[in-house]
């Protein structure tokens, strides 16, 4: 476990030494904070206008906290390959790979502390949002649990598309290709979702279920589903274990 935390510590200052932690930072608060504005502007003006009609009062969770975990999820789709794309192409590009082969690191530790670091840097980026949402809990009464909840299903999907995206990066020098190539991956997982809305056979509903969105969904709802957690820990395991060996095998031509 020693090893594993050296290496996403290292991983972690890699990020923050460079100009992508603070770009990346800086992109997600603005986005973010738009639709944060946006989402809580809408909720004043419908709660204003039921109050003058006499109707009821409307949930802060479901206007406002689920909807922009929501953005969040969207947003990471491009965050994501920005993150990944460094892991172990740049290792490669700048000749660094050679000392971990032969270093007495073995290769899943390697790979387990550098999607670690590379997780870490992704919930970083989340906290920004936190510091939105906290604004409600100063002028409102919002249920924590299900943000908590919300927050938990974006860890768990960004952890999912960050080990594919380590994979990726296993495969290339090429910084620009394995973003690239993350991108089209974590695309397709995305809109796999899409085909059940057009085709109702069951191979649709078996392609669906491999959609990350389809998984989420309860979760920026404020409903843990033991099936979502599972299909996400399944493919976070995937991921790295398919790092784990792409990386044996450059281990194996060195």
């Amino acid at each position: 476990m020693k090893n594993i935390f050296t290496i996403c510590g290292k991983e972690i200052r890699g990020y923050f030494r460079s100009p992508i932690a603070y770009l990346l930072m800086t992109i997600f608060a603005v986005i973010i904070g738009f639709f944060f504005y946006s989402a809580t502007r809408y909720f004043l003006i419908q709660g204003m206008q039921m109050q003058f009609s006499g109707g009821g009062h409307q949930n802060v969770n479901d206007s406002v906290i689920g909807p922009l975990v929501g953005y969040a999820s969207v947003i990471g789709l491009f965050l994501i390959p920005m993150i990944t794309m460094r892991l172990f192409a740049e290792e490669k590009r700048a000749g660094t790979i050679e000392l971990l082969m032969t270093s007495p690191l073995r290769d899943f530790e390697i790979v387990l502390g550098k999607w670690l670091g590379a997780l870490c840097m992704y919930a970083a980026i989340l906290g920004i949002s936190m510091l939105d949402i906290g604004l409600l809990f100063l002028y409102g009464n919002p249920d924590w649990k299900p943000m908590l909840v919300g927050y938990l299903g974006l860890l768990l999907q960004g952890g999912a598309l960050l080990a594919i995206g380590a994979f990726i990066s296993t495969t290339t020098r090429n910084q620009i290709i394995a973003g690239g190539a993350t991108f089209a991956a974590c695309l397709m997982l995305w809109v796999l979702d899409w085909i059940s809305s057009y085709e109702t056979a069951p191979w649709a509903k078996a392609v669906a279920y491999l959609s990350v969105v389809s998984h989420f969904d309860p979760f920026a709802k404020g409903i843990i589903d033991l099936k979502d957690v599972v299909f996400y820990l399944s493919l976070i395991f995937f991921g790295l274990f398919l790092s784990t060996r792409s990386l044996e095998s450059l281990r194996w031509r060195a």
